[in-house]
């Protein structure tokens, strides 16, 4: 297909789609929160698996409000000068958070807790503890916590104490006067973080089955032991949520890691953004701590239970009952590459896809590891973005620099919640000599990308990694993703560009076949939707489907509406956030949208176009979001080879398009329905590529 079409739009076309026509991006975001709740209210579903989704509700939700919450706040307080958020909106989108997190403690209470009770899995409580129980507690108290916690009674030569993001804490009522004969009624107890929140009885304490009790319980049970002398009134725990992004001036610094060292000291102290306390809290001390955090009441969240549901994924890991969760799954090694084998004889015959996690990322991990053992391999050069705490990665690069390779790390200082480990790789490589760059000020390296340069006989070859995920070997057990292994001139050739250009931040050279952000991504992407649309309006063949992870760009938005007007049938599957209204009478008709959630998170990026007889397919490392577009260093790249484009198509479109049971559609009115089709035999798409890649381990066998 050509890379710049006529364009069958006008020089600069009036937008077709208003924000206002436009869905509610956050509000996108929690309706994906609650598609990812129905998980753990399925009775199908393995009981400890869905407290799991449970308590990823919870820390999705943690983030949103750390990164999110904060363009509320100040559109609820002073005008927003975009006009993208309004007091409205803020009022709308706390509402709807509360009514999900209400949602959750409600499933919690009367779902969850009595499926463990019937399963000899016991979370007690003060009162339902019996005598010899209450003493191990009290024991484990006074040796355990108690020596820990300095509570704080409020006085102007004691204000009220720094509260770190999401750490637990207690705000206590007291009667009487301190030992000084002063009225000093209000007290804060800090919980320090080291502290277990989840705590096993032993068995025989617990009794019968698996008893647990949650560190919030102990300290509430124990307040009156932390205030001698004093009587202890109303009482609540608490925890409030900060707004967590960094603020770096780039362009202000001399030296980027160690601003960020210093910005991630302060992240625990940022601007409150939400309040969380036990929905026994009274008004007085909720008001209290509002005024102390600066929040309006909407940014106050009751709770009827733990503030921090989170924690309780521990409980996960603490109970040995496998017939609770998912039968395990392994992942079989990739059917393109031969183990033992050599991958780089296997990619001379042509390019190899690995589908992870239905094949294993030791596919990657091998590829990595005969570079650093091969004396013809010269140089190593890698992105890194979220490496995770795996150091295998790691340890083979700084293997490879020991064996005298030149290695080079695009190490991304500023992958969100995962700055402090990558100064840390970063760090590491540079102590044995690796050479570290963080890539391009003002944008992030968000690419994957991995080049192996190789001399055989008289030249040098290069080998190519492309991925549209991380390099971490933990969660490629748990996304969806495709990793690309080549040695096509062409394509190595524009990875050596762009590693170059990171390493310099000279002019970029022009690409042969990547797509590249912040340069060309965006508008190549338009130019190949505009293509489809004008095929449509010729009454030729016009389709594209994608599938990302959120659509929120609105020029992208804006050519999608325009290319579906044009005749074009577009299907969208947007796992998260996507503000384009679908099935919409006389303005998306043409343009279906459907969100997949499953055991695996969906992380796969494809972007397929046919305009006429013309049909091409993409794999990205970016979403359709402007930060992808113009912030961030993207990469896109065509799968050429027919059987494997025709693979992509048929793993991660079409079966998608076919799922009956984890697949929701996005109604005309802006909310998402569940797809459930009737039959025995329907299953879905995660299901079905499970059990074929099972399949091909068998027949290997």
């Amino acid at each position: 297909m050509t890379s710049s079409p006529t364009s069958y739009l006008s020089a600069d076309p009036v937008r077709v789609a208003s924000e206002g026509s436009l869905l509610d991006r956050d509000a996108s975001i929690l309706d994906f929160n609650s598609r990812v709740l129905d998980w753990a209210k399925r009775t199908e579903v393995p009981l400890l698996e869905r407290l799991r989704y449970l308590c990823i509700v919870s820390s999705n939700l943690d983030e949103f409000f750390e990164v999110r919450a904060m363009l509320h706040l100040t559109a609820h307080t002073q005008k927003d000068k975009s006009g993208a958020y309004t007091s409205e909106s803020f009022k709308s989108n706390y509402k709807k958070a509360a009514q999900l997190v209400e949602e959750q403690y409600s499933l919690y209470n009367e779902t969850l807790l009595p499926a463990l009770e019937k399963e000899s899995i016991h979370i007690l409580t003060h009162g339902v503890r019996n005598p010899v129980q209450k003493k191990w507690v009290h024991d484990y108290f006074v040796r355990e916590v108690k020596p820990l916690l300095v509570p704080v009674g409020l006085d102007p030569a004691h204000p009220f104490p720094q509260v770190a993001n999401k750490s637990l804490n207690f705000i206590v009522q007291l009667s009487g006067k301190d030992v000084y004969g002063r009225q000093n009624d209000i007290a804060i107890v800090k919980v320090p973080r080291i502290l277990p929140r989840l705590i096993r009885l032993p068995d025989k304490v617990a009794g019968r089955g698996s008893c647990f009790v949650l560190l919030s319980s102990v300290i509430r049970a124990h307040l009156a032991d932390l205030f001698v002398g004093r009587e202890v009134g109303q009482f609540s725990q608490f925890r409030v949520t900060r707004n967590s992004e960094l603020s770096v001036d780039e362009d202000d610094v001399e030296n980027l890691r160690t601003a960020l060292r210093q910005g991630l000291q302060h992240r625990q102290y940022g601007q409150a953004v939400r309040l969380e306390v036990s929905d026994s809290c009274s008004e007085h001390l909720s008001d209290f701590l509002l005024k102390q955090f600066k929040l309006p009441k909407p940014a106050l969240f009751r709770v009827a239970g733990p503030v921090n549901l989170v924690r309780l994924s521990q409980l996960i890991d603490l109970v040995n009952e496998p017939e609770l969760l998912f039968p395990g799954y392994q992942a079989s090694y990739p059917k393109q590459l031969e183990r033992g084998a050599s991958v780089f004889a296997r990619i001379q015959k042509g390019d190899v896809l690995i589908h992870q996690p239905y094949e294993s990322f030791e596919g990657v991990l091998d590829f990595l590891r005969e570079a650093v053992y091969d004396p013809q391999v010269l140089a190593i050069k890698q992105t890194i973005y979220r490496i995770g705490n795996d150091t295998v990665m790691l340890d083979l690069l700084r293997e490879a620099v020991r064996r005298g390779k030149e290695v080079t790390a695009v190490v991304e200082l500023k992958a969100r919640f995962d700055e402090e480990a990558n100064i840390n790789v970063a760090e590491q490589l540079e102590s044995v000599g690796a050479q570290v760059v963080y890539g391009v000020v003002g944008l992030k390296t968000h690419a994957k990308m991995l080049l192996v340069t190789r001399r055989e006989g008289k030249s040098l070859k290069k080998y190519g990694h492309l991925s549209t995920g991380n390099y971490n070997p933990r969660t490629a057990r748990l996304y969806t993703d495709i990793s690309y292994l080549t040695c096509a001139p062409q394509l190595t050739a524009d990875m050596d560009h762009v590693f170059m250009h990171l390493a310099s931040q000279s002019r970029l050279s022009r690409m042969n076949k990547l797509w590249v952000a912040p340069f060309y991504l965006h508008r190549k992407i338009i130019a190949q939707i505009e293509a489809v649309g004008a095929a449509a309006l010729k009454g030729q063949p016009a389709k594209i489907m994608v599938k990302m992870n959120a659509l929120t760009d609105l020029d992208l938005i804006d050519a999608l509406i325009r290319a579906g007007q044009s005749g074009a049938q577009i299907d969208l599957i947007i796992r998260g956030a996507c503000m384009l209204p679908a099935e919409v009478e006389n303005f998306t008709d043409n343009i279906r949208v459907r969100s997949v959630v499953g055991r695996f998170l969906e992380h796969t990026r494809v972007f397929y176009f046919l305009s006429g007889e013309q049909e091409s397919l993409y794999l990205s490392s970016a979403d359709w979001m402007n930060r992808n577009m113009l912030r961030r260093i993207e990469l896109a790249w065509p799968v050429d080879d027919p059987v494997l484009r025709q693979r992509v198509i048929d793993e991660c479109l079409s079966v998608y398009m076919q799922d009956g049971r984890n697949a929701w559609r996005l109604a005309p009115e802006g909310h998402y329905e569940k797809i459930e089709k009737k039959g025995r035999h329907i299953r879905s798409a995660q299901a079905i590529l499970m059990q074929c890649y099972s399949a091909s381990v068998k027949n290997k066998k």
